[in-house]
């Protein structure tokens, strides 16, 4: 299997990833953590589901097209709820989101 026909949605998943780590991090030093712990749990899990979804792109699996509709499920639901709170770091990460959800269904279509 060519992967490289993948590769625009491998690319989209590593950079949310990066940017769901990134505002999980953030929001760990907001001075209300507690109000952020919806969007911290979200971006853990879409930070390792759009990990795994460019490993099973990646290796051409034959369950990456599945897999890759969950993930823009879950990237649809963090940037929802990112999208929520007017942190930059929110802001940024509901984008790339937005762009992987959007990367994920073209891929799973």
């Amino acid at each position: 299997m060519d992967t490289t026909r993948f590769q625009d949605c491998i690319d989209a998943c590593n950079a949310c990833a990066a940017a769901c780590d990134h505002c999980a991090a953030s929001c760990l030093q907001e001075d209300d953590v507690k109000m952020m712990a919806g969007c911290i749990a979200l971006d853990m899990d879409c930070s390792q589901l759009c990990r795994l979804a460019a490993g099973y792109m990646a290796r051409g699996s034959r369950f990456a097209r599945e897999l890759c509709r969950l993930c823009a499920e879950v990237c649809a639901a963090c940037a929802e709820e990112c999208g929520k709170h007017d942190a930059d770091h929110c802001q940024q990460c509901a984008a790339a989101c937005r762009r992987c959800a959007e990367a994920c269904r073209a891929m799973a279509a």
